[in-house]
């Protein structure tokens, strides 16, 4: 996983107002925070922080006032309709820690003919150090028939990531398509409807 440098600056105006202004200029109001420490109040530049935040669970490598700090996106916030970056909190961290994130996962292959899949677990919780999380969890379901599932414990994760959710939780499963359950009702509903007659 690669670090995404970021220059940082210190903020020392707070409130609605100053915000505005932050983002009038570019840049995104943001917290640091972990590891006992105070929250540290920064401004990000926007567009390389709308940029690196397409990954997810990126490492921000933060340059603050002459120091590096380690740092992974915690909460996001975005404008309910623009959808610009409006705040985001920071967690620090440190090389060589473990942290629990969410990572996508994305089914590969295809279910068996009849099969609908459905997506249970949009993001596997999962433990990793923070410097080497997987930016993805691809899951094979080639083959795989109506009614047949996937749990967590049956995926194959990274080397050394580990599950930070109950092995038994359904991931991904297959459904009879609503459509193929409707026609199979119809033609059970006709045939009863017939024998009813008979």
């Amino acid at each position: 996983m690669s670090e995404v440098r970021i220059a940082a600056e210190s903020r020392s105006e707070f409130g609605k107002g100053a915000a505005r202004r932050a983002r009038r200029e570019g840049k995104v109001p943001a917290v640091l925070y972990g590891h006992g420490t105070a929250p540290v109040h920064l401004s990000l530049p926007g567009h390389d922080l709308m940029l690196a935040l397409k990954t997810p669970n990126v490492l921000l490598a933060l340059e603050v006032d002459g120091k590096k700090e380690l740092a992974l996106p915690k909460d996001v916030q975005r404008h309910p309709i623009k959808r610009h970056l409006e705040h985001v909190d920071l967690i620090l961290v440190k090389r060589g820690e473990k942290v629990v994130v969410e990572v996508p996962v994305q089914a590969t292959g295809t279910v068996a003919p009849g099969g609908l899949l459905e997506t249970v677990v949009v993001a596997l919780p999962v433990e990793a150090e923070a410097t080497h999380l997987p930016e993805a969890i691809e899951v094979s379901v080639e083959g795989l028939e109506a009614g047949q599932s996937v749990h967590a414990k049956d995926i194959a994760l990274p080397r050394g990531t580990t599950l930070a959710v109950d092995g038994d939780t359904v991931v991904l499963h297959v459904m009879v398509p609503a459509a193929a359950e409707a026609a199979e009702t119809g033609e059970e509903s006709a045939e009863a409807a017939e024998t009813v007659e008979a």
